[in-house]
């Protein structure tokens, strides 16, 4: 699954011309830090998934934000609907994978392209150490947050992507980054004002959310995936629409009970209801199959 969808995303025009622009665009913002002398500004708050940090550390990252955050994650609203739309998603069920199978590698491969994109501005990267006098944890931070971002994007444009109406895509997506949005702030900023700093249990809370929210668009995905509902089960897709409404909620309190931190238990609780949320009913090993129906002779 991942080779079939990375090989026809790498012929994608989606992918050929960010990805050749992103190359003009670094060495443009590059000497244009260089001619204007932009010089990164410490803080006791460099960390991953510190979004300002992107935003104050010059024209280059601006660059790479807006390709490894908004255009190639985003070509990922039309991933699932080419399963749906033309049924292939019931024949690939009837092989060996699974529908986390299905969801996983379509997010490996939109995700991989985004690293891919990425790890070609490495060379960059160092030339601005090397040459500009940048400090190389605040590049890290930067560097860890356009790759946690982008996983959380790529999986929420996955899951919105298996809705048929583009307009109905679009307000999913929306709900989705601002449920992101609010739902990993507060941990963050809980637990960055109570430790003063962003040491090892920030990062930790970090990754708990890059984690909570990427499964939680996958999860959505492969609720759509179904190829059948219980007369007694309430739609998947649904409840899982309800959690990304009422995960900032638990979040913001889990928060604020434990005075900042805990909220990478939060993360971790609301990812595991959502990976739980949507379970095929499956009978126990030790019942019986039932007795062939067959005519009497």
């Amino acid at each position: 699954m991942t080779a079939k969808e990375l090989r026809q995303s790498l012929r994608r025009g989606s992918f050929v011309y960010p990805f050749l622009g992103i190359q003009l665009f670094a060495v443009v913002a590059m000497a244009a830090e260089f001619q204007l002398g932009h010089a990164a500004e410490s803080s006791q708050y460099t960390g991953v998934l510190n979004l300002w940090l992107l935003w104050t550390s010059g024209p280059f990252w601006m660059v790479v934000s807006a390709i490894c955050l908004l255009v190639i994650p985003l070509g990922g609203l039309v991933l699932m609907g080419q399963e749906l739309e033309e049924g292939n998603h019931e024949l690939l069920l009837l092989t060996k994978l699974d529908r986390w199978k299905v969801v996983i590698g379509k997010f490996i491969t939109l995700w991989g392209l985004c690293a891919l994109t990425f790890v070609s501005l490495l060379p960059y990267v160092v030339v601005r150490y090397l040459v500009g006098g940048i400090e190389w944890w605040h590049e890290a931070a930067c560097a860890g947050t356009v790759l946690g971002v982008s996983a959380m994007i790529s999986a929420g444009a996955i899951g919105a992507s298996a809705f048929k109406r583009t307009g109905v895509r679009v307000a999913v997506l929306v709900l989705f980054l601002a449920s992101m949005a609010v739902g990993c702030g507060a941990p963050l900023l809980g637990i960055g004002a109570q430790s003063g700093s962003c040491g090892w249990i920030y990062h930790f809370t970090a990754l708990a959310a890059v984690g909570c929210y990427s499964l939680m668009g996958l999860a959505l995905a492969r609720s759509r995936l179904r190829l059948a509902v219980m007369a007694y089960e309430v739609q998947p897709s649904g409840m899982l629409i309800g959690l990304l409404v009422f995960a900032p909620f638990i979040l913001g309190l889990v928060t604020a009970l434990t005075v900042g931190w805990g909220g990478a238990v939060g993360l971790l609780g609301v990812a595991l209801v959502a990976v739980r949320m949507d379970v095929t009913p499956k009978a126990p090993k030790w019942t019986p199959p039932p007795p062939p129906d067959l005519p009497a002779a």
